[in-house]
């Protein structure tokens, strides 16, 4: 039976690279976040206030057409980033924060609840969890120009944002990986430890952790 995955986690977590990856390791098709199609995304950056609005909707349009097709996708995919990140981590966050006034917010809840509703949902989360040292180490590594101006603070709201949303996430399984502390690009042991927890995931198991001594011995495979 086909799969659809999805991977969470905050800007710099290694979303990408992990989709990348899981889709070669179990031949699955993958579907990458649109970071250089969004057309207003290098103006957010510059001035949330005045593109908050303009860049969520176009994320939500484009992830709510992608869950749809994914849904009915002849083979298993992973993708990069789940369409429930847009609503519950960045637009809250850009509310919270004052980058969107409460008209515009109120838009995009009603849009985004309205049809969040007809969505089924993924077979599985992958949620990605590292702290901002890691992230912005990872941010900088990847040297994009519209990021330069991404702070530890805004990547911490978002980090707060993400542990609150997960903890009550019930639509379907999560995995929680622990980024900070398993390199699956510089392990291919990790990579493979990440695979085997998917599997015990997606088989049914409902507790699946990852050990510090299995992550220790993988590192050495």
């Amino acid at each position: 039976m086909n799969k659809f995955i999805a991977i969470a986690g905050n800007i710099g977590v290694g979303k990408s690279t992990l989709v990348k990856m899981l889709s070669t390791e179990m031949s699955w098709e993958p579907f990458y976040e649109p970071v250089t199609e969004n057309p207003y995304l290098a103006d957010f950056y510059q001035n949330m206030s005045a593109w908050a609005f303009h860049s969520q909707v176009f994320f939500l349009t484009h992830r709510l057409r992608a869950h749809f097709k994914l849904m009915q996708h002849a083979t298993s995919v992973v993708q990069d980033r789940s369409v429930y990140e847009d609503a519950e981590i960045f637009a809250e966050n850009l509310y919270r924060q004052g980058n969107m006034i409460e008209r515009d917010y109120k838009t995009y809840r009603e849009l985004y609840e309205t049809t969040a509703q007809f969505l089924p949902p993924p077979d599985l989360v992958i949620y990605l969890r590292a702290s901002v040292p890691t992230l912005m180490n990872r941010i900088t590594s990847r040297g994009r120009d519209y990021e330069r101006t991404i702070t530890p603070e805004y990547l911490q709201n978002l980090n707060d944002l993400y542990e609150s949303w997960i903890e009550n996430f019930t639509l379907c399984p999560v995995l929680a990986i622990p980024a900070d502390d398993l390199d699956y690009v510089a392990h291919p042991g990790h990579l493979r430890l990440i695979v085997s927890k998917v599997e015990n995931k997606l088989s049914g198991k409902e507790e699946v952790l990852f050990d510090a001594d299995e992550m220790a011995r993988a590192a050495e495979d």
